[in-house]
This record gives C-alpha cells, structure tokens and sequence, in this order.
C-alpha cells in the first residue's frame, strides 16, 4: 500500500487534502480513487485512507481508521556528524533514518570540506529535512527523526549534553560493542567526524567535556560508514533491530 507524510491532524471519518508533493506521485503513478493508501503525520501512529480525487497538484483523502503502529527504537540516538562532502550528507541521513536513528545534529567540524552558512545552509537544512520524511516513508517509520540546526563543533561540544557522548575513534582502546554488552540499553548521542575525522583538538575537547571515546573495530570507517555500523551494532546488541 503506497505510503505518504501527511503533515496535518488525521482523524478518523475525516477529509484531507494532501500535499502538492504527494498528488503529484500520486498523479505519476496514477492512482485512482477508491485506492487505498497509508498517510502518517510524523507524531505517532498512521492511519488507512481512502483516495478521493487525485489531479497533478490536488489530490485528497478520506481517512478510515487510526492504527497504532510504530517502529521506534526502545531507546534514542542522536546522531552528531561531522559534515561530509557532496550528497553523501544526503545518504547518511537516509541510512540512519531506516536504522532509528532519533535525531541528527549537523556539525561544521575542523575538517570539513564544505562550509554552510546564511541561506544556504537554510536550504540544506530543508533538504535534509525532506531526506528524513522520504526514508520515513520508505521505511516505516511514523515518527520523524528530529533534525537539529546545524552548529560549529566547538560550541556544541562545550554545550551540556543530555545523554552520553560516545566519539567514535579507530584509536579508542575500547570498542563500542563491548561498552553495549556492559551498560545496556540508553539514550546516547553518537559523534562521527568528517572525511578525516575530528582533529586531535577536537577529539580532546570532545573528552575533556565527559565524551567517550569508542571504536567500531580494527579497520578504519569511511565517514557514510562509521556511523550505520555503529547503528546496526547497537541494534543488535540492544534489541533494535
């Protein structure tokens, strides 16, 4: 059953009219009224509605039951990376949706390659944001990851943390997968670098304001693979997947 973000109250009995976005995939793929198809608004649950009418920017929906469905991870991760070059940002957030990630924090780290800031860092934002709603709708999940405004590494860092901070190094002397197996099941924020990773003062900075510095394993991570695998190791060690 197709499935589409829906951004607005979903009640019962009621008719919406759907996003410009979602009528014109609708109108693409051409389907017709009386189809079925899955809406979701990113705050819990999803709901079965029927298509109304569908044209190539107006479509709308009568919606028939509420389900209580969810994929959430039975604890929250925040994933803090560092900004990569080109799309990969894109590809990142897209894995780490699929894999439960809670929220993402772009950080602008010593060395990253790309540099954002005024109206293009807005636009990169709501692209990211776009990234979140189409992996959710690929993957399942009826509630958003929360995207953060993207900041500078060190004033992040210095920031007080609401939950640990795990940095991922190749040069921790202990594995992530070890901690998991001792401490169980929490909310944790996990720090990825950029193409290079974080800079020797900012991994410092990173463990002089309570970070922990953790590996993934032996071998050295790209930057769009450090993180999903550290997200696939905690689900299968924390129940998540």
């Amino acid at each position: 059953m197709p499935r589409f973000y829906c951004p607005q109250p979903l009640v019962a009995g009621s008719t919406v009219d759907l996003p410009e976005a979602v009528a014109h995939h609708l109108h693409v793929v051409r389907l017709q009224p009386g189809e079925n198809l899955t809406l979701f608004n990113g705050e819990g649950g999803q709901v079965r509605a029927t298509l109304l009418d569908s044209g190539k920017r107006r479509a709308s929906a009568r919606v028939e039951a509420v389900e209580d469905v969810e994929a959430e991870l039975p604890y929250a991760v925040t994933l803090a990376q560092g900004l990569p070059e080109g799309s990969k940002m894109d590809w990142i957030i897209e894995k780490a949706v699929e894999l439960g990630v809670a929220a993402v924090q772009p950080l602008a780290a010593q060395r990253s390659v790309v540099r954002l800031s005024g109206e293009r860092a807005e636009k990169r934002q709501a692209h990211w944001q776009g990234v979140i709603e189409a992996a959710s709708e690929q993957c399942g999940r009826n509630r958003l990851a929360r995207l953060e405004a993207l900041q500078d590494f060190g004033r992040w860092v210095a920031a007080p943390s609401p939950a640990p901070r795990i940095l991922l190094s190749p040069r921790a002397s202990q594995s992530l997968a070890a901690w998991a197996k001792e401490n169980g099941p929490q909310d944790v924020i996990l720090m990825v670098g950029p193409e290079g990773g974080f800079s020797r003062e900012e991994e410092d900075a990173a463990l002089a304001a309570g970070a922990l510095a953790l590996s993934v394993g032996p071998r050295v991570l790209r930057t769009e693979t450090a993180a999903l695998a550290a997200l696939a190791m905690l689900g299968g060690l924390w129940n998540g997947m």
